[in-house]
């Protein structure tokens, strides 16, 4: 399946007791064939300490670079003293937009991991999302982790699209209010495929937007356990105008609510 092209090393950070730490190399990318383990704790990027109030995007921004140049981690791998130095030539990455996993003792549980909600277009995101149900309805496992942690977001629709599938008919997934105060609701459908799942949904820091409005549905509708950190908290639309200058106005045109009205943000 296609995916987002970045060029790095292919980890996913994370922050925890404010150290920024390595959630998970990605499977085949230079960060894990270099030695890059979950849970590491980085250090320093190259010859620039990490201080406290570096942000994970802090992190990701000294981290990424060019494909073919190197970069050099000091990493403190858990439950040992020393840190230690890892290089890493960086590479093109490709993330697709969502993977599945069976996870647990014999496998009894699936492990959906949403990375964000956008695909070339939104047919091809919900097109994607089907298969993924497909597979895990047709598994007969009982229970779903889906896991948001790290998604910035994407189509609002795909994030309506997805909670459907897990609402039965005349829920209030989101409501969208427009500048005048206008709202209008967003209510499920009839045919749910994920209605008797058992769901909890993983968020961080790192999950924004649809992730929000996707994780916010679920757990108002009394449909999921959310588990996890405080989520980032971005709750509006912005419509962009390119001016003469090169620069740009970012002019905020909707407001996503919860289904019981609140603001995300």
């Amino acid at each position: 399946s296609s995916g987002q092209s970045f060029e790095g090393i292919g980890a996913e950070l994370g922050y925890e007791n404010g150290n920024v730490i390595v959630v998970t190399p990605l499977d085949g990318s230079p960060a894990k064939e270099a030695g890059i383990r979950a849970r590491d704790y980085i250090l320093k990027v190259d010859d620039y300490e990490l201080k406290s109030t570096d942000s994970v995007y802090d992190a990701v921004a000294k981290i990424r670079g060019k494909s073919g140049t190197k970069v050099k981690l000091t990493v403190l791998h858990r439950g040992e003293r020393n840190p230690v130095e890892i290089e890493i030539e960086r590479k093109e990455i490709t993330v697709a937009s969502m993977t599945l996993e069976f996870v647990g003792e014999d496998k009894k549980i699936a492990h959906l991991k949403i990375s964000r909600f956008t695909e070339a277009t939104l047919q091809k995101w919900e097109s994607e999302w089907d298969a993924k149900i497909k597979e895990i309805v047709d598994s007969g496992v009982e229970k779903l982790i889906l896991d948001l942690r790290g998604n910035p977001g994407g189509f609002f629709d795909a994030a309506i699209y997805a909670g459907d599938d897990f609402l039965s008919e005349g829920k209030i997934i989101s409501q969208q209010k427009d500048a005048s105060g206008k709202i209008e609701k967003f209510i499920s459908k009839k045919g749910g495929k994920m209605l008797n799942i058992k769901l909890v949904v993983l968020v961080n820091e790192g999950s924004a937007s649809a992730s929000e409005i996707l994780a916010g549905a679920l757990q108002q509708n009394g449909r999921a356990e959310i588990v996890g950190a405080k989520t980032y908290g971005k709750g509006t639309a912005q419509r962009i105008y390119p001016l003469p200058d090169a620069s740009s106005l970012h002019l905020t045109v909707l407001r996503w609510l919860l289904p019981d009205g609140q603001n995300i943000d």
